[in-house]
């Protein structure tokens, strides 16, 4: 299919006698370069773009320049490098200027691949010196790129790009252009040192506005890539930021300041921060203040603020209020100007929240104050500034009331007394942040829950696009607010509003977040409405399974402590229903949506379920199935203290078992997660610790408390709750390992309280309500890898020969492909590959299998470039007979942490035995046949 595409698009467009249609199938390159971005298409495909480049006029070849610029990561795919290279090289032998500046512009589009090609640096040594503003400037272009990927080009090039710049003769327009080619000057100390005296060189040599605009960015440039001159361009910056009177110049200062706060804040000192919080304070220019204030939001959050306000040595510590930062930070608060004013926020909020101090209290108090000042001022506005600002301003509150939960229950009497005064904008920015307070601390009380429904009833009265936005954000504080219980009052309210509501996507995201808050009834009768909504049976099998998945765990919701026969009928009751789920969530999968993690959780949630139901009935027979009268004896034959017990121990092994396998596959499916998000992959950790905790209680209080252990999967313990959902987790975590190591060690070995403690965690676990995350529903990355063999058979079951003297070489290629935004949440470091053969059919009797015969189990870890890998395995196929050579990916990201994505790939190989040893069996087989030939025999009959 590859080739075939290639082949019509090569045939019937580029060898077009139209220029249009040669132009239209030059540009399509970069959609199927997309597409199949494999080697095998790439290589085709330039070098027929090179024909074009070298037969065609000016415009052509810019198409292909184009198309090169644009598929930049695919140029190492490129085979043969030498033969695209001279196709292309032959225009810069044009007596067309145009068509030489072109090429030299394609060539530094190609210098990644030809860093060290001679010739091109030759011809732009050469067109350094045309008369053609054209030339040079694409000159200046392609010095610029191969500069910045070949140290012997950048050594050779800097004197000459010196007397240019010095040079009388140069006009200031191409000193302009030649000047930042020297941010490349940085492949070594020295080159890096020449290259900063020359810039300290022009800086005072050429004083006016564009030249030192230019010369201080590309100042900045070499230190950023140096790293060695970081403090001194700072030191630079603010000079220039203190004592140049032109704006421009300042604003150029801001910005390269900004740019070395986010890439080297560690560098800054405190006297660096005082010189800018000097500058901010004097400066009677807004935009100059704003400017200021965003380098210091940037330094804010990193470790330069905790530098400011430590003391020097031998020196008290300062005082935080007294500091111009604070100062500067607490007058920007109020300022006219909105965006100042949030940036003041941020300064403030990240001081109060990094250095705990005694005058702390009150910095806390002002800025909690400048904050609800804010809000107040924005809410009330619609316009973008205004929302910008509000959207930071909560951002600094749910940060603030994170370290500072004392101040919690104000700020949020405060939001609610400001949302019915608030525009609609305002009110869904202030719903998310009233949301996020609450998930963190219980302060929405059901006092307030009148507030928020009476806005819920107005937010209803309208269709537009922010009021549909609105009742989201609201149902949502709504769910937060009630806990998971919802009164009849406000599903009656929510109910009939959203009847009003003709907005079906509106109601499936509030069902949505219902899922996620635990409201399972609730979701349940939206899931319900929806069904009979949508386009197609795949939604409607979607939205099915999730109204049965709810309904499932609204039969948990009702279970009570001791009620162990009403448990496993609500358990019972869950299954059906659960059971029906799956089978419609199997309906609406499909090849592109697959649905497998959601299939997978809902699987080891029906499992888990199965297992708990059969832990009680476990511990119930021991009571229906009481140990036999020779049990005592049977124990101390035995030397086991357990089998006192009776049957009861076998099945308490089994359960343990059962458990520790479910908390595997938890781990599996978690490593299988690697586009999900944060929330989603620490549900999946609770449900495999609620699995290990009921498997470490089975041991330590039946079947070996000396030996228990728990280990915890994660790191929670050092870390903050995210949700409501984990600290009611955590809770029945505590206070389960609290009750097993009370009851650990008494009443050997087995008791009535030790089948009891275990049948009230079980319900412990299963009467908080399960949370659907945001991945069960969404998947915000998407990362998939698609891999290629090669030698690759010719249809696809035909095996690949090989003979059985011979080794294989199996090269496999690989593309990762990313979604709309690729690494939201992790990266890719490298793709482990494993290879691994398994005999399928075993040859004849009448062939001898070798001993010393190799089995294939490889593993190979790459680091994918631009998006694309390939490596190499030797594989042996000595024993004769069908091979099966299966591949599989997984990725390690940026942290080292290994993800089982797959894919899992398999191709079938077939050993033949080599033609030489063929023959010796052959011959060997017919020398057994025939045996050995008798001898002439005698007639020893009688004479006559």
């Amino acid at each position: 299919e590859i080739k075939n595409l290639s082949h019509s698009l090569a045939t019937e467009g580029l060898r077009s006698c139209k220029l249009g249609d040669q132009c239209e199938a030059v540009v399509l390159f970069p959609k199927l370069f997309q597409k199949y971005p494999f080697p095998i298409l790439i290589n085709s495909a330039f070098l027929k773009l090179a024909d074009i480049f070298r037969l065609g006029n000016n415009f052509l070849r810019l198409c292909v320049l184009k198309v090169t610029q644009l598929s930049e990561k695919h140029l190492e795919k490129i085979l043969n490098v030498d033969e695209f290279v001279k196709r292309v090289f032959s225009v810069i032998h044009s007596n067309d200027p145009v068509a030489r500046a072109i090429t030299l512009r394609m060539l530094g589009s190609l210098a990644s691949i030809i860093p060290e090609r001679k010739n091109a640096h030759h011809s732009i040594r050469q067109s350094l010196d045309s008369h053609d503003n054209v030339e040079v400037e694409a000159a200046i272009f392609a010095a610029a790129s191969f500069s910045s990927h070949s140290k012997d080009f950048a050594a050779g090039i800097r004197n000459k790009i010196s007397e240019m710049i010095q040079g009388l003769d140069t006009p200031v327009e191409l000193k302009l252009k030649l000047i930042p080619m020297l941010q490349h000057m940085h492949h070594d100390a020295s080159q890096a040192s020449c290259s900063r005296e020359l810039l300290q060189e022009l800086v005072s040599s050429y004083p006016s506005t564009p030249m030192l605009i230019v010369t201080l960015h590309t100042f900045t440039q070499l230190a950023t890539s140096s790293l060695v001159d970081i403090p001194e361009q700072i030191r630079l910056l603010l000079q220039y930021l203190k004592e140049d009177p032109r704006k421009a110049v300042k604003r150029l200062a801001i910005q390269d300041l900004k740019l070395l706060a986010k890439k080297a804040p560690h560098l800054w000192t405190k006297k660096n921060i005082q010189v800018l919080c000097e500058c901010a304070l004097s400066t009677p220019y807004n935009s100059l203040k704003l400017g200021m204030l965003s380098v210091l939001s940037t330094l804010s959050g990193t470790i330069a603020i905790k530098q400011y306000f430590s003391p020097n040595t031998g020196e008290a510590p300062p005082a935080p209020r007294h500091t111009d930062l604070v100062k500067l930070a607490q007058e920007c608060c109020y300022h006219s100007n909105l965006a100042v004013a949030a940036h003041g926020i941020t300064v403030l909020t990240s001081i109060a929240v990094s250095c705990p101090e005694k005058e702390v209290i009150q910095l806390e108090q002002e800025t909690v104050m400048g904050m609800e000042s804010l809000i107040l001022l924005c809410s009330q506005d619609d316009s973008k500034t205004a929302q910008e600002t509000l959207k930071t301003a909560l951002t600094s509150l749910v940060k603030m009331l994170k370290s500072c939960p004392h101040l919690s229950q104000s700020s949020v009497e405060l939001l609610l007394a400001q949302l019915h005064c608030a525009c609609d904008s305002a009110r869904v920015l202030m719903c998310q942040a009233l949301a996020a307070i609450a998930t963190q601390q219980p302060v929405l009380a059901e006092g307030m829950l009148g507030d928020l429904l009476d806005l819920f009833r107005v937010a209803s009265h309208r269709t537009s696009e922010k009021q549909q936005e609105l009742l989201v954000s609201l149902a949502t504080v709504l769910f937060v607010a009630s806990q998971a219980s919802l009164s009849a009052e406000v599903k009656t309210v929510i109910r009939q509003q959203l009847e009003n509501v003709a907005n079906g996507w509106t109601v499936y995201r509030i069902a949505r977040q219902a899922s996620r808050m635990g409201c399972h009834d609730f979701s349940r009768e939206l899931y319900q409405s929806l069904r009979t909504r949508v386009a197609s049976e795949h939604f409607y099998f979607w939205l099915n399974s999730l109204m049965e998945f709810s309904q499932a765990e609204q039969c948990l919701s009702g279970l009570s402590d001791g009620d162990y026969s009403a448990a496993m009928s609500a358990i019972s009751e869950a299954l059906k229903s659960y059971q029906k789920g799956i089978a419609s969530l199997t309906a609406a999968s499909t090849p592109l949506s697959p649905l497998s993690f959601q299939c997978e959780f809902v699987k080891l949630r029906i499992d888990t379920l199965q297992a708990l139901s059969q832990l009680i009935c476990t511990c119930n027979s021991l009571k229906t199935s009481p140990p036999p009268a020779i049990a005592t004896t049977i124990a101390l034959s035995s030397g086991s203290e357990l089998q006192r017990c009776g049957r009861i121990s076998t099945q308490m092994k089994l359960s343990m078992d059962e458990f520790r396998s479910l908390a595997a596959r938890y781990a599996d499916l978690y490593q299988s997660s690697f586009d999900a998000d944060y929330a989603t992959l620490r549900n999946v950790e609770l449900q495999q610790q609620s699995c290990l905790l009921v498997s470490y209680a089975i041991e330590a209080l039946i079947i070996d408390p000396q030996t228990a252990s728990f280990q915890e999967f994660g790191t929670h313990g050092s870390v903050l709750a995210e949700s409501e959902y984990e600290l009611k987790m955590l809770a029945v975590f505590n206070h389960v390992l609290e009750e097993v190591e009370n009851l650990s060690r008494k009443h050997p070995p087995v008791s009535y309280l030790h089948t009891g403690c275990l049948c009230d965690a079980v319900i412990a676990i299963l009467k908080v309500p399960l949370s659907f995350q945001r991945y069960f529903f969404q998947k915000l990355q998407s990362t998939s890898i698609k891999l290629a063999f090669s030698p690759s058979p010719r249809t696809p079951n035909e095996p690949i020969p090989v003979q059985n003297n011979q080794q294989l070489t199996l090269k496999v290629e690989g593309v990762v492909q990313h979604g709309s935004s690729p690494g939201m949440f992790r990266k890719i470091q490298a793709v482990c590959l494993k290879v691994s053969s398994t005999l399928q059919t075993k040859p004849g009797s009448d062939i001898k299998i070798p001993l010393d015969s190799k089995s294939n189990e490889i593993e190979q870890k790459v680091e994918p470039h631009n998006d694309y890998f390939s490596t190499q395995f030797l594989l042996n196929f000595s024993i004769l007979g069908t091979h099966t050579v299966s591949v599989e990916a997984s990725v390690v990201d940026t942290s080292g942490i290994e993800w089982k994505t797959g894919p899992k790939t398999t191709v079938s190989v077939k050993s033949l035995e080599d033609p030489y040893s063929q023959q010796l069996r052959h011959q060997l087989q017919q020398q057994q046949q025939t045996g050995p030939q008798p001898g002439p025999q005698r007639n020893i009959g009688p004479r006559q």
